[in-house]
């Protein structure tokens, strides 16, 4: 299977729609919303279209990954930047388990560390993102603004070191919705 992985074009952006939609339609722990998070996330001053990616088999739009600029704010109020949240990575549910989410999860910490991010911050499978680097975010010290499991907050260094020293929470973009 020939998988290509490139950046989102606007004639995409229908299909990446329905693509998410079907990706997360029988997911247990979804609001069933991401594809119009996506939709809102790309009128944010924190889009970056490189990192808005799509994965193609035999030219059809078979995956999605979007990274999205967030902010970490320590106790004094200090705002790190150059961190990113990973949300969503959505795969047609008959390509899952086929390598193709993997594909975009390493197409998009290369392209990050080309545009000079130091992290990125998820929440997500715990059994899933390891393999990639991912460590629970409390390693850090960081957190996310919401209760959710501690083995589910992950994050990752795109530099070695690149969180040493940084804590404190992630301040999503405000059409995630999340008030922190």
């Amino acid at each position: 299977m020939n998988v290509k992985i490139r950046k989102e074009e606007p004639c995409d952006i229908p299909f990446v729609f329905d693509l998410i939609q079907l990706a997360f339609e029988n997911e247990q722990h979804s609001d069933h919303q991401e594809q119009i998070l996506v939709d809102s996330l790309r009128r944010s001053p924190e889009f970056i279209p490189e990192l808005s990616i799509i994965a193609e088999i035999e030219g059809k739009i078979m995956g999605y990954l979007l990274l999205t600029k967030i902010q970490i704010v320590n106790h004094e109020n200090q705002q790190i930047q150059n961190s990113l949240a990973l949300a969503p990575v959505a795969v047609l549910p008959q390509f899952q388990g086929k390598g193709v989410g993997s594909k975009l999860i390493l197409y998009s910490h290369q392209i990050a560390k080309e545009l000079g991010f130091r992290s990125i911050i998820l929440l997500g499978h715990a059994d899933y993102y390891p393999k990639f680097g991912y460590v629970p975010a409390s390693v850090y010290a960081i957190k996310l603004p919401f209760d959710a499991p501690d083995e589910n907050c992950l994050a990752k260094e795109l530099f070695e070191n690149s969180l040493k020293g940084i804590h404190g929470i992630v301040r999503y973009p405000k059409e995630f919705g999340i008030i922190s």
